[in-house]
């Protein structure tokens, strides 16, 4: 059996707030609520599990890729709400995306500062 990511935990301070936000960027569905985590599902099987947590937040990072036509809806989404985004994970080009590899990809904050990331293109797959 090859090795796959199935499921990893994001901490938050609003497990419900923070599931809604990125399913409502990603255009996916918040899973029905499995123990102590409200899953939100990938196309590839991988779930976030979001956990409520009481205690300071670190925050993480989360990469997706996407389609064009899905960058497109959830970079829309990501402007209607007037989130901060950047074009770089150093946050040095704020308000822009990048074409990194011949794609795009774009940097923005979830409700507790986890650093989340769309890009159209894998890197180093080139032009």
């Amino acid at each position: 059996m090859a090795v796959e990511l199935n499921h990893t935990i994001i901490h938050a301070s609003d497990r419900k707030r923070s599931a809604e936000f990125l399913a409502d960027i990603l255009g996916l569905q918040v899973q029905p609520e499995f123990g102590p985590f409200l899953p939100v599902a990938t196309a590839n099987g991988v779930t976030l599990d979001f956990a409520q947590d009481s205690g300071e937040i670190t925050p993480q990072h989360y990469a997706f890729l996407v389609s064009e036509d899905e960058f497109t809806r959830s970079f829309g989404r990501i402007k209607e709400l007037g989130l901060d985004h950047w074009a770089d994970p150093h946050r040095t080009r704020p308000n822009e995306i990048n074409t990194n590899d011949g794609g795009r990809g774009v940097y923005f904050e979830d409700p507790d500062g986890h650093y989340m990331e769309l890009l159209t293109r894998p890197y180093g797959s080139g032009s």
